[in-house]
């Protein structure tokens, strides 16, 4: 077993997974120094590897550059595809439940390198209704969905999807101290709620789908439309109740 071991040695891949297994036992981060004396290797060694690392966002130097931890890289690897079809079925459920009770239509992103992609869409019981389709990319900065994956991420999170956002066609920037003060605004309700930037008439109603840790896993939005004939449906309030049950009932926190 060990000839075979041997035989197959890789020993830059072997640098690399040594350091991000000393990383994960150190919440706090170390500093070059404490790797190089940790995995006693020569510091030139242990540069290029981390470089490399960080380059590729599974490790995350500190803003002050003399630090480096885990980034959520192999967190978000790990629980791509899988967990996403279980929350897909978990949470088709809660949104069909939604979209009869608000007479509105609903859909769920979340986060995917960069922006948001929409993975399940629920419409409302009416003729016509607002649909965004499955599997489309949807914006980052400048909708109700990314306002809310962004605002419920810890600070080193947050900087790492606006590092890696790319604009799409019809983007609408948004300066940054503008967006940080939305975001401070979407903590502090807990949801966002306000008009679409992409279309007149509709009024966006976005809350988190939690994960344990309190970090937005997952967006639930609703493209709200007020009717104008005699037909009385829910209000908008009516229909942020409605979809704040059916986010607080699929989070994994508290």
């Amino acid at each position: 077993m060990n000839d075979t071991a041997d035989k197959y040695r890789a020993p830059a891949l072997d640098k690399g997974l040594d350091i991000l297994e000393l990383l994960a036992e150190q919440p706090a981060g170390l500093t070059r120094g404490e790797i190089v004396k940790a995995m006693g290797r020569s510091p030139s060694e242990i540069y290029r590897m981390l470089e490399r690392l960080v380059a590729r966002h599974y490790v995350a130097r500190s803003p002050e550059g003399d630090r480096y931890a885990l980034s959520l890289k192999l967190f978000i690897l790990g629980h791509r595809h899988p967990p996403i079809q279980r929350l897909v079925s978990r949470a088709l459920p809660a949104m069909d439940l939604f979209a009869k009770g608000a007479e509105q239509s609903c859909h769920l992103s979340v986060y995917d390198r960069g922006n948001l992609i929409v993975v399940a869409h629920a419409g409302g019981p009416n003729n016509w209704g607002m649909s965004i389709r499955v599997g489309v990319t949807v914006n980052l900065m400048d909708t109700a969905s990314g306002h809310v994956l962004l605002a419920f991420q810890t600070p080193e999170r947050r900087a790492e999807m606006l590092a890696e956002h790319e604009t799409l066609e019809g983007e609408v920037a948004i300066p940054e101290a503008e967006l940080e003060q939305m975001l401070d605004e979407v903590r502090r309700q807990g949801h966002w709620q306000g008009d679409s930037r992409q279309c007149f008439g509709v009024t966006d109603i976005s809350l988190p789908i939690l994960g344990p840790h309190g970090e937005a896993i997952a967006a639930l939005t609703c493209p709200f439309i007020r009717r104008i004939d005699r037909h009385v449906g829910a209000s908008v309030d009516q229909a942020r109740a409605l979809l704040q049950a059916a986010a607080a009932g699929l989070s994994l926190c508290g």
